[in-house]
């Protein structure tokens, strides 16, 4: 329970989203936010150094309902590799079930390997996203905290890409990251509010692309358009350059 209690507040939810930041609120009955289900992700194989390898997409699958507490099982697989030139392609997908057999969620990450590339293998295929030319119907403005990866890395990804201005500058970067799958967090807030009514169990599918990094104390943009059953989504750095891109949010019902 502590631990989706952690996430939420990794992410940005506060004293204005009560049932995902405590377990004992009168009117506020826990819930747990959708994405936690990417922190019960199995850890890709070993890649190589942080300095070159980026996390590069994840799409969440929903079967049912998070339930705030009780314990899982994960099954693994790395699922495809693909030679993008530049660097290697790496996609795994991770099973979570409860103890009890229940299917909770299905995790598929795609890892990015600088320098992997050039092995004559597949490219992987294109996506057909497009951002669409109307405004969008939604737009959130979050100011992430100069901590924030500090916060976040507390539930376990202690990469210190995030956290250690020597790997950063390593890495070709002016100081740590954010992690993407907190600005993903971030993202899932804002579509639970904007177009979920604030049900944590309509969400069915999550899906978005990791284009660029969001340092700590920037601010985050999520723009939405209504789709029907559901919407597309993405998110800007303070400078309007995606950080979240080819969003996805796909709804029961």
């Amino acid at each position: 329970m502590t631990d989706t209690l952690l996430y939420a507040l990794g992410v940005g939810a506060g004293a204005d989203e009560l049932r995902y930041t405590t377990e004992n609120t009168a009117g506020h009955p826990h819930a747990v936010l959708p994405s936690f289900a990417t922190l019960l992700a199995a850890d890709p194989p070993y890649l190589g150094e942080p300095a070159v390898v980026r996390h590069a997409g994840e799409t969440l699958t929903l079967h049912r309902p998070l339930p705030p507490a009780g314990r899982a099982r994960i099954t693994a697989a790395v699922t495809g590799v693909h030679d993008q030139t530049s660097g290697a392609l790496l996609h795994h997908r991770s099973e979570i079930h409860g103890t009890d057999g229940v299917h909770l969620a299905t995790v598929e990450r795609s890892m990015f390997v600088i320098g992997a590339g050039g092995f004559d293998g597949p490219r992987a295929p294109r996506t057909h996203w497009q951002r669409p030319a109307e405004h969008p119907d939604h737009t959130t403005a979050h100011h992430t905290r100069p901590d924030q990866a500090l916060l976040y890395r507390l539930n376990g990804d202690r990469n210190p890409l995030h956290s250690d201005p020597a790997v950063a500058v390593a890495a070709g970067l002016p100081g740590p990251v954010l992690h993407g799958l907190c600005t993903f967090g971030f993202a899932t807030r804002t579509l639970l509010r904007t177009i979920a009514d604030d049900a944590h169990d309509r969400v069915r599918r999550l899906s978005a692309r990791f284009t660029a990094p969001l340092f700590p104390g920037d601010t985050l943009t999520v723009l939405v358009w209504r789709r029907p059953g559901g919407a597309l989504f993405q998110a800007v750095d303070g400078r309007g350059r995606p950080v979240l891109d080819q969003g996805t949010l796909d709804l029961h019902g």
